[in-house]
């Protein structure tokens, strides 16, 4: 996606897509929208930048990049608002508060979400003046800002929004061999220097490269006379197809091939039935072998002969039958009935911010964010804020703030879909696994974690807005058909929305000093943090530990409670009671609790699986440390080995942690729920993490071979990557492994879709291996 050269280097105004179907040409052309009434942009199609996604601070001013593109000065503008300016006499542009438009262009795969109307903060606090059947927002994966866009008509808006929800729902629906020629195509358009349609050896070389190929010169040679049929020196067409093909032949995939197909090259029902038996596929038959190659097979012939074909084979291979992860896995699947400490709850820390605990931005895009990653408990840090209303933010701090109210509307509204404008026909379920959401979310509940700071009065204001914003989603008495010895099931709660809180009558803890929802952060805080809270004036905080009733009531399953022992009090457990514990805290509770604490006095004082029993029967929120200033995270896996359901992560901090709770929470249909293993459901468990005991499984991963593997360093293109595949496995201590695959020098029965950094596809990049499970 970038600029239209036709809209005068103009930003922001007309939106440009190019794709490549098929083997002919690739000369990047405008995308055809669907013919179906008035699906066809109409004028110019001008487009007008309002603002983006972490860039609406009152410290920038600046005139927006549109302007700076035609030279124009402040006077040359109407009467500006504090945005910046509201029009552009030489294109009629409305401008933005501030900020660049990206540099460079973003596929439709980097595209998480479209929005219509006033549904970012963006043009929520900048764009009131347009209508907002004029609006709408482009939202990207990763960390990239927001693109706000104002349309000059209700209807170029429709047109819009429905044409990139096409091309978006076409790209979800593309087969492999689709991805793979668009893959093909592009590079070739790249390489075509003089933009013939024809390749010289030369500009063959430079494909070469591009692909992260380092071949021979005189073996490149061969293989391109060979292909050039015309003999002129130029390959075009089918000799183009023709080099391709046998640039990216597998010799891994057709040995395997060979060993089920014998002498006449192609597979029948009864030898694919043969081949899906050996590799373990669970309900194989002649039926479902047959309907393969009904549905990959590539050539009409072999198909009405039933019989597949080397081709056919390796679409099928690479089909999302063949992946990794279980197709049957990306709904979901699971018995969602049990009791809510039953399952991993998908969590975010601080989930307002989008930086650093320290300076960072606040932001209610955050939490839209959040939700569409499928997080399903977010945290709001409530503090007394001017004219009677709460902000959120982290207190006594430099991070923004934004009001209590913005994010219940938010939750209200993007909790559990996107966009009212999703309408489209959606996609495989694997695919919906991999890519970015779209359309509606999981319907599971989600629990707001509030972090209480605010006085009596403003407390009131808080449970006004939870109960008149989000009504009947709010969750504000037992349910009737509910066992009061259990919490409720996620399906019992679809579509609601729970309060972690404080509730009275119970504000005192055990020791007698006022309940906090972080316990123990105080004493584990940063010198720099704790400093900042003694400073704070004594008529500013108010006094510590109330709680209004209006608050109170609105608590019913998430009691916050401070959990300073693992042993069980007099009386029944206590299922609606949540222990709230630093990563510190909990990982001291861990080792307790297994019985390895490292001093031997303190061996004596540990219950074999307590903490593992507790999480059986209550939920337990773990969060990152507050000395983790710069929004860092901690490894969730430690967590959830003893049974703990909300780990919460910074998900504004991407990185090796939050590509695990990306995994965690990848099958089941990304809702955020998954049903813990038995042996953390069980509540009298002899399960123990630091020992876990018979049964054992082996797992075998074979790596065989990549395909298609992106550039690390796009910028340098005569680059070639020498790639190695790391496997790793995390589960318990024992079980946690790593193995590296040697370098594969100059490197070009289950494929592996690899993702990038933010999430986004790499497709046609995939992962060739070979996995076996033994029970014993």
């Amino acid at each position: 996606m970038k600029p239209d050269p036709a809209s005068e280097g103009c930003r922001g105004q007309r939106l440009t897509v190019g794709f490549w179907s098929g083997w002919g040409p690739w000369t990047q052309r405008r995308a055809r929208w669907p013919q179906d009434g008035q699906d066809s942009p109409a004028g110019p199609g001008f487009w007008v930048l309002v603002s983006h996604f972490a860039q609406a601070s009152q410290r920038t001013r600046t005139c927006s990049p549109c302007c700076e593109a035609h030279g124009c000065a402040r006077s040359a503008h109407a009467p500006g608002r504090r945005s910046g300016c509201t029009g552009c006499r030489r294109t009629g542009l409305v401008c933005g508060s501030s900020g660049a438009s990206p540099t460079h262009p973003l596929g439709t795969a980097h595209i998480e979400s479209i929005r219509q109307g006033h549904q970012s903060e963006g043009l929520q606090r900048f764009g009131t003046a347009f209508p907002p059947a004029r609006c709408l927002t482009i939202t990207f994966r990763g960390h990239r800002k927001n693109l706000d866009l104002v349309a000059h008509s209700v209807e170029e808006a429709q047109c819009w929004v429905r044409g990139l929800e096409k091309l978006r729902a076409r790209l979800k629906a593309m087969s492999q061999r689709e991805h793979l020629d668009h893959w093909i195509h592009s590079y070739l358009h790249r390489a075509d220097s003089n933009q013939d349609s024809k390749m010289s050896f030369k500009e063959i070389k430079g494909l070469l490269r591009m692909v992260n190929v380092d071949m021979d010169d005189m073996y490149a040679y061969r293989l391109f006379k060979e292909c050039d049929r015309s003999n002129d020196e130029r390959l075009e067409g089918p000799e183009i197809e023709e080099f391709v093909r046998q640039l990216l032949k597998r010799p891994e995939l057709e040995e395997l091939f060979h060993q089920f197909s014998g002498e006449d090259l192609v597979l029948s029902a009864p030898e694919l039935l043969e081949f899906l038996e050996v590799q373990g596929e669970a309900g194989a038959t002649l039926a479902h072998a047959q309907q393969l190659i009904q549905t990959y097979e590539l050539h009409e012939t072999a198909k009405s002969h039933e019989l597949m074909t080397l081709d056919g084979f390796m679409m099928y291979l690479l089909s999302p039958e063949g992946a990794a992860l279980d197709h049957t896995h990306a709904t979901v699947f699971q018995d969602m009935g049990q009791p809510l400490s039953h399952y991993f709850i998908s969590s975010s820390h601080n989930t307002y911010l989008t930086d650093s605990q320290i300076g960072g931005l606040s932001s209610t895009e955050a939490y839209i964010r959040a939700f569409t990653q499928g997080c399903r408990c977010v945290e709001l840090d409530c503090w007394e804020g001017p004219g009677g209303e709460p902000v959120v933010y982290h207190g006594h701090t430099l991070t923004s703030k934004i009001l209590f109210r913005d994010v219940v509307q938010v939750v209200h509204d993007h909790a559990f879909m996107v966009s009212p404008t999703h309408t489209q026909p959606q996609p495989s379920a694997f695919w919906m696994a991999l890519l970015p959401r779209a359309g509606k979310l999981s319907p599971y509940p989600v629990i707001l974690s509030l972090e209480n700071h605010c006085g009596l009065q403003q407390q009131a204001v808080m449970a006004h807005h939870l109960r008149t914003i989000l009504g009947d989603m709010l969750v504000t008495e037992v349910l009737d058909t509910q066992n009061p010895k259990e919490l409720p099931s996620p399906e019992q709660l679809k579509g609601r929305v729970l309060v972690k809180g404080r509730k009275l009558p119970a504000m005192q803890g055990e020791d007698g000093r006022p309940l906090s929802d972080r316990e123990d952060e105080e004493e584990e805080d940063g010198e720099a943090i704790r400093a900042a809270r003694q400073r704070t004036l004594p008529e500013a905080r108010p006094q510590a530990g109330q709680v209004s009733p209006e608050l109170s009531a609105l608590v019913v399953y998430c009691c916050a409670t401070r959990l300073k022992t693992l042993h069980p009090g007099p009386g029944p457990a206590q299922p609606y009671q949540v222990g709230s514990l630093s990563e510190r805290r909990a990982r001291k509770l861990l080792w307790e609790a297994g019985g390895h604490w490292p001093i031997p006095a303190l061996l004596n004082s540990a219950t074999g699986n307590s903490f593992v029993r507790h999480n059986a029967r209550q939920l337990t929120r773990v969060y990152p440390l507050g000395l983790r200033v710069n929004s860092t995270n901690y490894n969730p896996q430690e967590m959830w080995n003893a049974g703990c359901q909300l780990v919460a992560l910074n998900f504004q901090t991407p990185g090796y942690e939050m590509d695990l709770n990306a995994g965690r929470f990848l099958v089941n249909g990304r809702c955020g729920y998954i049903l813990k293993p038995s042996c953390l459901r069980q509540p009298d468990t002899m399960f123990d993490p630091r020992c876990p005991g018979p049964p054992s499984t082996t797992l075998t991963v074979q790596v065989l071979t990549a395909q298609q593997l992106p550039k690390l360093n796009a910028e340098k293109p005569s680059s070639i990557v020498d790639p190695l595949v790391r496997v790793e496995i995390h589960g318990v201590p024992a079980d946690c492994a790593r193995k590296e695959t040697s370098y594969v020098l100059n490197n070009g029965y289950r494929h592996i879709h690899l993702l990038s950094k933010d999430g986004a596809p790499l497709s046609p990049a995939t992962l060739f291996v070979h996995i076996c499970i033994q029970h014993s």
